[in-house]
Formats: structure tokens, sequence, C-alpha cells
């Protein structure tokens, strides 16, 4: 009696009605796209949230600028500094900040009048300010937003640049991504904001270079 064909057919189906290890391979399958959701959506929500503080940091620095009539680095530090509080829990040190005033002449040019920067120190609550790369009399024209050209006017422009790079770098670049943000306010107390290391050398008209 040949036994071999049925005994063979018992296999099959024992084997077709066999689930163990069924759950194993489908979450083999599943699990490396579970991670790619799970990491990229942490990467992507984190740097969104800091694009979003880097806006803020942004406006911040040039809105506290504006309410002032004149200004010495010691504000402009605490303007900076603004920067570490805005960035918290996220680390502030590869901020980049600069404030400059601009002067629209009577043919709508915009040029410089002052530009001063600052960096943040890895662990520091305090920015340090650094010369800009900015200098007096630079035409910065083509990145003021044409409505704001009003001839005979200032303006104070801060720039703020980020460069984000995601704890685990599973889905976004482990190199990093460079976020930046510019804002444009008009003085609100004076024609203009005085500048000048220390109020000793502090000027008494508003420069048209």
């Amino acid at each position: 009696m040949n036994t071999f064909p049925a005994a063979l057919l018992r296999v099959v189906v024992a084997l077709g009605r066999d689930r163990r290890g069924l759950a194993a391979v489908e979450f083999a399958f599943i699990m490396p796209l579970m991670l790619v959701m799970f990491f990229g959506t942490v990467e992507f929500s984190s740097g969104v949230a800091v694009d979003r503080k880097v806006t803020l940091m942004a406006r911040a620095a040039s809105d506290l600028t504006s309410q002032a009539t004149q200004v010495v680095d010691a504000d402009l530090q605490n303007f900076f500094s603004a920067s570490v509080g805005i960035m918290t829990p996220y680390d502030p040190s590869p901020t980049k900040v600069t404030l400059s005033e601009i002067y629209v002449d009577n043919s709508n040019i915009a040029r410089i009048q002052w530009s001063k920067a600052a960096t943040i120190a890895s662990g520091a609550t305090q920015a340090t300010v650094t010369a800009s790369s900015r200098s007096q009399g630079d035409i910065v024209t083509s990145i003021v937003p044409s409505a704001l050209l009003v001839a005979g006017t200032y303006l104070i422009f801060s720039e703020v640049s980020y460069k984000y790079v995601p704890t685990i770098g599973y889905v976004m670049a482990k190199a990093g991504i460079n976020l930046s943000d510019v804002a444009f306010t008009r003085p609100r107390q004076s024609v203009c904001v005085f500048y000048a290391p220390t109020s000793a050398t502090m000027p008494t008209t508003c420069s048209t270079f």
C-alpha cells in the first residue's frame, strides 16, 4: 500500500493550517515602514517647530530694536539673547543673528546705516555681539520689499539663520538643513534708531550715508 502521497497530502494540509510565525513575518515586513513613518514624523515635526522659532527670532529682534530710540552694544546683546529663550528647548548655538538699520534715499536706493551680528555659544545664556558681514553704505535695495521702499525713511532689518540637525537623521539629511528668515520694522519712537558701541559716542543726527 503506497502511503507516501497520502502522507505528503497531510503534510501540505497541515502546513497550510499552521499559522505559527505568521505574525513575526508580517512584523518583519511592516517594521521598516513603521520606523520610517515614526522617525520621519518626529524629525519633520521638530524641523517645522525650529523653522517657526527662526521666524519668531527674526521678528523679535527687529521689533525690540525698532522700539528704541538709540542702542548700544549692551542693548543689542539683550535683544540678541532673546533668541536663547525663543529656541528653548532646542540648542540655540547654531543660531546666527544680524541686525541692521537701512535708509532709503530719494532715489529709492536702500543702504545700510549700521549693522551688528551675534553668535551664541553652546550652553550660553547670553549672545555675543560680533561684527556684521554687512558694512555701512552697502546697497541692499534688492532685498527690501518694494512696498517698503519709501524715500526718506528708515527700516530695522533682522536676519536669522539656523542649521537644524535632526537627532537621528533616519529620514532627513544627517548633515542638517539650513533654515533662515528675515523681518523688517520701522522705528516707532523716532525717525531712526541711533547706534554706537557706547552711549559716549552716540550720534545726534540720523545718518543718510
